[in-house]
């Protein structure tokens, strides 16, 4: 199974959030420190907050926050919302299976349940387990920059 990169993105942008916890930070800032899009965080950011994940607020003094503790935040729950399907295969979608074994595959239902464990065990995790287990040592936690207000 493998994420887009939109709910990589997604992740991303909720573990700098929650990292810098008590501090605004701006979309370029975000692009800059993850050498991505800034285009493409725009989108990222703008459903983050319409699914109340983050606050955004524009202007000179504008930027991103998550919208509630890291705490409250489920790692799942973000996956499930931010990917558009969970189509490991043809026929989990009736509308687009055109597979001529799809009646006498058992194959599938393993595959669904393998799925929804995956998504089990993602349950189990939120943003701020992923913050407090994640080494404060290494290279990356260090390179976020830390602005006293």
């Amino acid at each position: 199974m493998r994420l887009t990169l939109y709910t990589d993105y997604s992740l991303r942008v909720l573990l700098y959030l929650a990292y810098k916890k008590d501090e605004t930070v701006t979309i370029s800032e975000l692009a800059d420190f993850y050498k991505i899009s800034r285009n493409h965080l725009v989108k990222v950011v703008h459903n983050l907050g319409l699914k109340n994940y983050i606050h955004t607020t524009r202007g000179k003094n504008g930027g991103l926050r998550l919208a509630r503790p890291a705490s409250e935040i489920i790692i799942g729950h973000v996956v499930r919302a931010m990917e558009p399907d969970f189509d490991l295969l043809e026929c989990f979608n009736p509308k687009e299976d055109h597979c001529v074994i799809t009646r006498a595959c058992s194959l599938k239902f393993v595959l669904f349940e393998a799925r929804d464990i995956f998504l089990e065990e993602l349950d189990k995790y939120t943003l701020a387990d992923a913050v407090k287990t994640a080494p404060k040592s290494s290279p990356a936690f260090k390179a976020i920059p830390v602005v006293h207000n």
